[in-house]
């Protein structure tokens, strides 16, 4: 099963922080996503781990919701972070979710900008999580 999986729990310490800021400018439960691949590989772009990447992640589900994604849309999403794996964290981009003037970059990305430039949404910079989540909500749960 493929899957959009939204991180809706508060970090310890500073991250806990960047969730709260998250959520605030989202206006919304969420401050991180992934997607999860039939293997269950989850990709995304981490600020705590770097940047972009691919891991194995063990989800609670009192502080994750998911939303189930067509299969076909699987390994062109694979694809995409493999082809990206190393990427750096786009931290000003995500920044520009709430300060306009800010730029994000090109060759850096944060979490929900990767998850929908996988999924092959145009001009994915434009999603913070709690966005994403009602796109793919809309998108595919009401289908």
């Amino acid at each position: 099963m493929f899957i959009a999986a939204f991180y809706r729990g508060t970090r310890p310490g500073l991250g806990g922080l960047y969730n709260w800021a998250v959520r605030k400018r989202g206006r919304g439960p969420y401050s991180h996503c992934e997607l999860v691949f039939s293997d269950g590989m989850s990709g995304s772009a981490s600020f705590m781990d770097g940047g972009v990447r691919l891991k194995k992640i063990k989800y609670d589900s009192s502080r994750w919701d998911f939303i189930e994604l067509p299969a076909e849309l699987e390994d062109a999403a694979r694809k995409y972070f493999e082809a990206r794996l190393g990427w750096k964290y786009d931290l000003m981009g995500n920044l520009h979710l709430t300060i306009g003037f800010v730029k994000h970059s090109v060759k850096k990305l944060f979490c929900s900008e990767a998850d929908a430039a996988a999924l092959g949404i145009e001009d994915p910079w434009r999603f913070e999580p709690n966005a994403l989540w009602c796109v793919l909500l809309w998108r595919y749960r009401l289908a």
